[in-house]
């Protein structure tokens, strides 16, 4: 999305050529064309105000913004992680691939900075690698400052999830697309990754609406890193958007009027990670359950990004693909999902209002810390989970969906059902008001919150279990 320089950066265009014709899956996906247009992908980040010399604390936020935030003990309590790792499960022996264009000139001493304001240690193994091609030299521009931000919400926060795992960031060189880069250099990016067998877990924190690709075999075309993937046994995470049901067309302003979702969350090869709401006190502790994730009516919390009253599209996405038919793993809520393939699958914390307090030094904005938010953030906290998973089952798990489901539908003690809450956003465009009507939280899966979000310390052994 685009928004005040204090909100997430879009960044710019991904052209991709039109081909004809697609299958997904062994099933016949849409053959319809989509306009030829260029291709839009952004980091799903966003920046919930302006910088602080230390890192906020809840009550400071609450007082000074009327809107939460946390930091990492309390996002560790929150999940129930401490008894995790008093019992050695802290991602000991796991690689956390975390894929970024560009990524951050200053992650490695910001890592340095937040491991000790906290007092979490450094991860074993901390690499940058460029394998589809050097990045440019750093430049302080929005583009730039928004993925170097989106970079170090990324890692930071993997870390605090799984602070025993090793970290692999891997940059590409650019974020557009002129028909030789962008979406096809994170590909091969992340084939070299999976051939090279160097991480178990890939984080994905950025998406682009399916109907801005020009035609259905033009994103197909751009799965290979996926389909490599579930051969050599490796998750893929993606996040699910901040613009609930709605998302943004091809120039990265305007908003779609009706439902839509992105890719490559919505890839059947991919757990598409949604947003929810914590509600905690200073420690960590839950004061109530959690919510879907959807600010887009809170008005303090507007007022605190946009500088405005609001409504403005600020909720975790979800919904039905146009591209993908339902996978037979979402079988069991086909009364939710049809024909078509549902995300997200998972949810975990994004909310602004309850932000994560990320330190940046980069160049371009003054140095500190900034409360930040949306599946950004959610998506590498569930891939620390997903390393503590694969060190308690000894291997890698692979595309854990199916086992997701099947836990969700035998009533897995470690996913915890949300039940409260919707994705419904409401804007102003071209002078006129508008609402998507999104998707409500019920129980078992819904479209707003997946199958819901997890106990860290009975869902891991589940899920390294049930993915066998």
């Amino acid at each position: 999305m685009r928004v005040p320089r204090f909100a997430a950066v879009v960044t710019g265009p991904l052209l991709i050529v039109a081909v004809a014709g697609a299958t997904v899956g062994g099933a016949s996906a849409a053959t319809s064309t989509i306009t030829p247009m260029a291709v839009l992908i952004h980091p799903d980040q966003i920046y919930a105000g302006t910088v602080n010399a230390g890192p906020p604390t809840t009550a400071h936020c609450e007082a000074a913004f009327h809107v939460a935030c946390y930091q990492p003990a309390q996002i560790q309590q929150a999940y129930n992680l401490p008894t995790l790792f008093s019992n050695g499960i802290t991602g000991e022996g796991e690689t956390i691939a975390i894929v970024d264009s560009y990524g951050s000139p200053t992650i490695g001493h910001d890592l340095n900075v937040f491991d000790k304001t906290f007092g979490l240690p450094a991860p074993p193994s901390f690499t940058v690698i460029q394998p589809a091609g050097p990045v440019p030299p750093y430049v302080a521009n929005s583009n730039r400052e928004g993925w170097a931000g989106e970079t170090n919400l990324d890692v930071e926060y993997a870390h605090t999830v799984a602070p025993g795992a090793n970290i692999l960031l891997v940059e590409t060189p650019t974020s557009e697309d002129e028909g030789t880069t962008g979406f096809p250099q994170i590909v091969e990016a992340e084939q070299y990754v999976i051939d090279h067998k160097l991480g178990d877990v890939i984080s994905q924190s950025f998406s682009a609406t399916e109907q801005t690709f020009p035609s259905v075999q033009a994103l197909l075309a751009l799965r290979t890193a996926y389909i490599d993937a579930d051969q050599h046994h490796v998750t893929v995470l993606a996040a699910s958007g901040d613009s609930g049901a709605a998302d943004v067309r091809f120039q990265g302003v305007d908003y779609y009027d009706h439902p839509v979702t992105s890719w490559p969350d919505s890839d059947p090869l991919v757990t598409g990670v949604g947003g929810t709401q914590l509600h905690l006190d200073a420690n960590g502790n839950r004061t109530a359950p959690d919510n879907v994730w959807n600010d887009t009516y809170n008005v303090p919390t507007n007022q605190f990004i946009f500088g405005n009253a609001g409504p403005n599209p600020l909720a975790g996405g979800g919904g039905l693909s146009i591209i993908f038919p339902r996978p037979s793993y979402q079988d069991s809520v086909k009364a939710v999902v049809g024909d078509q393939r549902g995300v997200p699958d998972i949810s975990m914390s994004a909310a602004c209002n309850g932000a994560v307090d990320a330190y940046q030094s980069f160049p371009g904005q003054p140095v500190g810390w900034y409360p930040v938010c949306g599946t950004s953030e959610a998506t590498p906290l569930f891939a620390g989970i997903v390393a503590l998973a694969d060190q308690q089952a000894g291997h890698r798990l692979g595309l854990i969906n199916p086992a997701l489901y099947s836990m969700s539908a035998s009533g897995a003690p470690g996913i915890v059902d949300v039940t409260t809450g919707d994705n419904t956003v409401s804007f102003s465009q071209n002078g006129s008001e508008h609402t998507v009507t999104g998707f409500s939280a019920q129980p078992g899966y819904d479209l707003a919150s997946g199958v819901g979000t997890v106990d860290a310390s009975t869902f891991v052994p589940e899920l390294a279990e049930a993915a066998q």
